[in-house]
């Protein structure tokens, strides 16, 4: 009877998902707050509160933000994460003092204490990739001059997650200042240990791998990635960051052909992920927090804004360029939901996760718009602001010529003889006389 329940409960939430998938795609915008719509419809205090399955979502869940991180160390090789860190480090942190800094002062604020502190910080901080990547597919976007310096600005991001996320685990466990530098240590040395063999050996360990039976490749990447998240999660690294290096060892054909082959199972339990996030809070707690969540969302849409515009801005690009990479990042997503959910499995604060998920659901509906009208508007806008300048500049200009003109006819000319010659009229008529 239970297992019967459980597949009555599961099928409908996975067939509601694909339904609203196909739904979101027809909109042409992303799933993601749909997926988090559901699990508020079919958590505690929402319309259909689910028994049977709960549990295996949950399950699901941690291995969808495993298959989330890997797919996205697939797209990166070690030599890029190295370029980028090297190349683009001030626009790194320049988002993170206009975009997490703002989070971090809202939990303060709000009362919060230090270590909700360092969570806000992170939810308000990072951009969401996927959502980002799927506009810029969408915008038909990808070939612009900007987007290399968008995705710079997203791989700073990941990189610095594989740094945050050890430390902000240390710090929910409760851990003191040495097990928390140990954590850090621990996690320095694996991500530095992992670029560095990921950048010599990554082709001997991508051929190692590499089966031309696609079950065999399949089997193989996802037994070594859960093994290594594991084994991650056991050193108090994080099971995200174990995964999210994995993908980044592997490169070339096997990287591409395990992410043509993980995609469909990555989509299913991302998908599971954020159900179950909305699973976790009840709809009836986001209410107290709505209105911080919103002006939190305004301002750090627009410290997005800036940040993609001075990041632009520093790589040469045109000023429509700029706006159009700063709109590009606004989305929040993934990102900000794995590390709310880590402080809400911690009972850290209460209203955190409610807050985190208004919070997202706004800037993942915001994002794309912004994406699609912060360049005309923007443009709209100066160009208003330069056609009043122009006039006012024009303006002057006609005064002053005016004022000049007034001048030189109601003053008489001065006499350029010397004193004591004869008056201009005698010579005038005696020049006419001859």
């Amino acid at each position: 009877m239970h297992s019967a329940v459980f597949l009555i409960e599961f099928g409908a939430v996975v067939l509601a998902l694909g339904l609203l998938g196909r739904f979101a795609v027809r909109m042409k915008f992303s799933p993601i707050p749909l997926y988090l719509l559901a699990g508020l419809v079919f958590g505690s205090g929402g319309i259909v509160p689910l028994g049977g399955s709960e549990d295996f979502i949950e399950v699901g869940a941690e291995i969808g933000v495993v298959l989330l991180l890997l797919m996205l160390g697939l797209e990166y090789t070690a030599g890029d994460l190295v370029g980028h860190l090297k190349t683009h480090a001030p626009a790194g942190a320049v988002d993170f003092v206009l975009n997490a800094l703002p989070g971090a002062a809202a939990a303060l604020l709000l009362g919060w204490g230090p270590v909700a502190a360092v969570v806000l910080a992170g939810v308000t901080w990072v951009s969401s990739s996927g959502v980002i990547a799927k506009v810029l597919g969408d915008l038909g976007w990808l070939g612009n001059r900007e987007t290399p310096v968008i995705l710079s600005v997203l791989v700073l991001e990941d990189l610095a997650m594989a740094l945050y996320l050890p430390i902000l685990t240390a710090l929910l466990a409760g851990a003191g200042w040495a097990a928390g530098g140990l954590t850090l240590a621990i996690a320095l040395v694996a991500v530095g240990t992992v670029l560095l063999v990921a950048v010599r050996y990554g082709r001997v360990i991508s051929r190692f791998i590499s089966s031309d039976d696609p079950e065999k490749l399949l089997l193989v990447v996802l037994g070594l990635t859960l093994l290594v998240a594991g084994l991650a999660q056991q050193l108090q690294v994080s099971a995200a960051v174990g995964a999210f290096l994995v993908g980044i060892a592997l490169s070339g054909e096997v990287a591409e052909n395990t992410h043509h082959l993980l995609m469909p199972l990555r989509d299913l339990f991302a998908a599971v992920f954020f159900v179950f996030f909305g699973l976790s809070t009840d709809p009836t707690t986001m209410v107290p927090v709505l209105v911080p969540a919103l002006v939190l969302a305004v301002f750090t849409a627009l410290t997005k804004i800036a940040t993609g515009y001075w990041a632009a801005k520093r790589a040469g690009i045109g000023e429509r360029g700029r706006w159009r990479a700063g709109g590009a990042l606004v989305a929040r997503g993934e990102f900000s939901i794995v590390i709310a959910g880590l402080a809400v499995a911690s009972g850290l604060e209460p209203a955190l996760g409610p807050l985190a998920t208004a919070y997202v659901l706004l800037l993942v509906i915001i994002g794309p718009l912004a994406a699609r009208f912060t360049e005309p508007v923007a443009g709209r806008l100066t160009g208003r602001r330069r056609k009043r300048s122009a006039t006012a500049t024009a303006t002057t200009a006609s005064d002053t010529a005016s004022t000049k003109a007034s001048g030189t006819a109601s003053e008489p000319a001065a006499d350029p003889r010397p004193a004591g010659s004869k008056p201009a009229a005698a010579t005038s008529s005696g020049a006419d006389r001859h």
